[in-house]
């Protein structure tokens, strides 16, 4: 899993890394334009054939869009204990189900032991 320093056109160093997407067509269009490698999935049981097909390539991280984490939680789980690939979920172009910030609580609280994002 490699990833190569490059200069950026004003200088900064960008770093390029095997980066897959899984999501509907209308959501990530845009990370195809920007290079990524993208599953696009037209029903959502399509999600664990796309999965199956992205885990058995070289992606460092594979962006899942919220809609399809339910399809794939027992295949994220599986993927979570180990180093690579990190799968992060994203928001659809409809909006944020909520599920990705879930997530990122749930880690935290294990992380540090308390809900810091909680409202008090």
């Amino acid at each position: 899993m490699g990833w190569t320093p490059s200069l950026s056109g004003r200088g900064y160093p960008v770093i390029t890394s095997n980066i897959a997407v899984i999501g509907d067509k209308d959501s990530i269009l845009c990370f195809q334009a920007v290079g990524l490698k993208t599953f696009p999935v037209s029903k959502p049981e399509e999600a664990r054939e796309k999965m199956a097909q992205a885990l058995k390539g070289d992606y460092a991280v594979i962006f899942v869009t919220e809609g399809l984490a339910d399809f794939l939680q027992d295949m994220m789980e599986e993927v979570s204990i180990k180093p690579l690939p990190s799968i992060v979920l994203i928001p659809n172009n409809r909006g944020s189900l909520g599920i990705a910030l879930g997530r990122m609580r749930d880690t935290i609280r294990k992380a540090v032991g308390a809900d810091i994002f909680r409202e008090e």
